[in-house]
């Protein structure tokens, strides 16, 4: 059972020697990272290669540095890049915030899909498209979502997940929540904020209601620069954080008992931990709209190969979500050209599968 338990928190099993042993345990664990930041590197490539002007990765690789055909640089420069940069971003922040959840919680099932965060977004880019957007006519609400106001829409969507998770934390304050509990009690918030949503679609145009069922579709072509970089540097800030945690995370994926006897806060760790998680998935959603599950599935994937040690899994996670996300994105301009479906239909079909075999897993155990 020691065994078992130290090779689940991510520390070398015993009878591997002290170096020969941890030196390997180590070298796979940076292999396996590397190998997937080389997958994911191509398949970067490779989307950006995908479209209406078909480009090999030769092709893409000289676009990138304003070589070859006119029309490939402009493509790739213009529209495909500025594309594959937010999926990765984007994946990065949803895999490293669904990664401190799960940490911080000790529940695996923990995400911003499951803790009233994109909820509480959808509630908020609600109010911003159907309340505030109402006044100027149908038809200002629904160019409210694509360009007469997005910078409302995205700060009221901000403000909404960043109130699901508020509001947990004074609930979990006001009485001493077990992780369980506090998971439940996002459940519980979920189903306020979608209540809530609903409500206000209900007194809503029909044109209107279409402008919130578009935003909370998902995707990653909306987002400008400027969007792009706050959210790259949102989630550097987070990743910063998390990395700087790592041996917290560790010792509570081994007991709140032994993170308290090497004088770690739990409550502390768990609160802040979880703020900046929020903080870093809300700001991804607030310009991308709802991207279910990619939060969930890496971490555990990622989990399975390289165990709980927090030095490897944050990375190899961050890097995983990418991977995620940009295959999604390929997958919705591919299904069915030359529509584009919806990206958080494509990562609910991958997540919510996991799920259902995380919580039978769960019962099982």
């Amino acid at each position: 059972m020691q065994e078992e338990k130290l090779t689940n928190t991510g520390l070398p099993p015993q009878g591997q020697g002290r170096n020969g042993g941890y030196d390997g345990y180590i070298r796979h664990k940076l292999v396996v990272i590397a190998v997937l930041a080389v997958v994911v590197a191509g398949i970067a490539v490779l989307s950006m290669g995908m479209g209406a002007l078909s480009l090999s990765a030769k092709d893409v690789v000289l676009a990138l540095f304003g070589q070859g055909d006119a029309r490939a640089v402009a493509a790739v420069q213009n529209i495909r890049l500025p594309r594959v940069l937010t999926a990765i971003v984007a994946g990065i922040a949803l895999s490293l915030a669904g990664c401190a959840y799960q940490s911080v919680l000790r529940n695996p099932l923990a995400s911003a899909s499951t803790l009233g965060i994109s909820q509480g977004a959808a509630f908020g880019a609600s109010i911003a498209i159907i309340v505030l957007a109402g006044g100027g006519g149908s038809s200002a609400a629904y160019e409210g979502v694509s360009s007469a106001d997005p910078v409302m829409t995205a700060l009221l969507a901000f403000a909404g997940a960043m109130l699901s998770t508020v509001l947990i934390l004074l609930l979990s304050r006001v009485r001493e929540m077990t992780p369980e509990s506090i998971v439940l009690l996002g459940v519980a918030l979920s189903a306020v904020f979608t209540a809530g949503t609903t409500l206000v679609q209900y007194f809503a145009e029909d044109s209107q209601v279409a402008a919130v069922v578009f935003w909370t579709f998902g995707d990653l072509s909306r987002v400008n620069e400027d969007q792009l970089a706050l959210m790259a540097i949102v989630t550097l800030v987070g990743a910063v954080v998390f990395h700087l945690n790592r041996w917290d995370f560790n010792a509570m994926e081994s007991g709140e008992g032994l993170a308290h006897s090497l004088g770690i806060s739990v409550s502390k760790v768990r609160l802040a931990n979880m703020f900046v998680a929020s903080a870093v998935a809300s700001t991804v959603i607030a310009f991308c709209g709802i991207v279910n599950f990619v939060g969930l599935v890496a971490p555990h994937v990622m989990r399975r190969l390289l165990g709980s040690d927090y030095r490897y899994l944050l990375p190899a996670s961050a890097i995983a979500g990418a991977g995620l996300l940009l295959v999604s994105d390929m997958l919705c301009h591919v299904i069915v050209a030359p529509l584009i479906l919806p990206i958080s239909a494509i990562t609910s079909f991958v997540g919510a599968p996991v799920f259902i075999y995380l919580l039978f897993k769960g019962v099982n155990r």
